[in-house]
C-alpha cells in the first residue's frame, strides 16, 4: 500500500510537469553556458576575447569582423596551451572558425580551431587564418584587420562557406530557466496551499460532527433520564390521586410525542423539551 501510494505520487500530473520544468531549465542553464568559463560567456555574444592586460579596442576589433563567423581570441602569457581553452568553446562558438593569439615576443603564438565539421580542409584552414600577423605582434587591432582579411580569402577559395554568425544570447535561456523554476515553485506552493485549506476544512468538519454527535449522545442520556423518572412513577399510578394519574398521563404522552421528534427534530429545541420533562418528573414524583 505504501509502495501504491508512492507511484501514485511519482506519477502524478503535477509531478511529470515539476519533472519537466526542472528538465527544462537544466537545459536552459546548460545550454546559456551557466557553466562555461569566462572566454566562452563572453565569446557567446562577441567575436572578441581580449585577457586583461592586452591593449584592445575590443568594440572597434567587433566592427571590423562583424558578422563573419570568426571569433579572435587574445590570451595572456601566462596560457601555456591554447588547445583546452578551444575545448571549452565548443558550445559557445559552435560552427565558427576560431584563432587563439598568445604574445610571445614581438609576434604572436597562434592557434587555430573550426568548430565545425570537415576533413584535411580543416588544418588548411587553422594555419591560413593567421598568416602575416607575426609582424603585427604589439599592434592588436591590426592583427584583426588581417585576420579578417584571412577570413575573406578562405571563403573566396571556396574553404570556407560563407554566410553570418548566428549568435545566441544566454539571457533568455536563464529567463526560461528561472520561468520553469518559478513555475515548479508557485505549483508546489498552490498545492501546499490547496491541500493545507482542504485539511483544514475537513478538520473543521469532524470537529463539527464530533460536536454534534456529543449533544446528540447527552441529549439521548438526558432522555433516558427521563423515561426512568416515568417508571418509577408509574408504580404508584394506580394508588396515586386522580391529578396523580392525570398529570402522569399527560407526561407520559408528552415523552412519547418526543420520541418521535428525536430523529428529525432540532436537538436544541428536543433537549428544552427534555428538560421541562424532567421538571414535570420531579414536581410529580413530589406529589405522589
Amino acid at each position: 500500500m505504501r509502495l501504491r501510494r508512492i507511484v501514485r505520487a511519482v506519477v502524478s500530473p503535477f509531478t511529470l510537469a515539476s519533472l519537466a520544468c526542472l528538465v527544462l531549465a537544466g537545459w536552459a542553464l546548460w545550454t546559456g553556458g551557466l557553466f562555461e568559463g569566462p572566454i566562452a560567456r563572453q565569446v557567446r555574444t562577441s567575436s572578441v576575447y581580449a585577457a586583461p592586460g592586452v591593449d584592445l579596442d575590443v568594440p572597434a576589433a567587433e566592427q571590423i569582423i562583424g558578422n563573419r563567423r570568426l571569433i579572435v581570441l587574445f590570451l595572456d602569457q601566462s596560457t601555456s596551451d591554447p588547445a583546452p581553452v578551444c575545448d571549452s568553446l565548443e558550445r559557445a562558438a559552435d560552427g565558427v572558425l576560431v584563432l587563439a593569439l598568445r604574445p610571445r615576443g614581438d609576434g604572436w603564438n597562434r592557434y587555430g580551431c573550426a568548430m565545425f565539421p570537415g576533413g584535411g580542409e580543416l588544418m588548411t584552414i587553422e594555419a591560413t587564418i593567421g598568416t602575416g600577423i607575426q609582424q603585427f605582434g604589439g599592434d592588436p587591432l591590426s592583427t584583426v584587420k588581417v585576420v579578417a582579411v584571412n577570413y575573406d580569402r578562405l571563403v573566396k577559395t571556396g574553404l570556407l562557406t560563407d554566410g553570418p554568425r548566428t549568435i545566441n544570447p544566454y539571457l533568455p535561456r536563464y529567463l526560461i530557466a528561472g520561468a520553469a523554476v518559478s513555475a515548479v515553485v508557485l505549483g508546489s506552493l498552490l498545492l501546499w496551499l490547496t491541500g493545507r485549506r482542504a485539511a483544514r476544512a475537513a478538520l473543521d468538519r469532524r470537529e463539527r460532527l464530533d460536536a454534534a454527535t456529543d449533544d446528540r449522545v447527552a441529549l439521548s442520556a438526558a432522555a433516558s433520564a427521563v423515561a426512568q423518572q416515568i417508571i418509577d412513577l408509574d408504580a404508584g399510578y394506580r394508588t396515586g390521586s386522580r391529578g396523580f394519574r392525570t398529570h402522569y398521563a399527560a407526561l407520559a404522552g408528552d415523552y412519547v410525542a418526543l420520541l418521535g421528534d428525536l430523529e428529525s427534530g432540532d436537538d436544541a429545541e428536543a433537549r428544552k423539551r427534555v428538560d421541562r420533562l424532567a421538571a414535570r418528573a420531579t414536581q410529580l414524583a413530589a406529589l405522589r
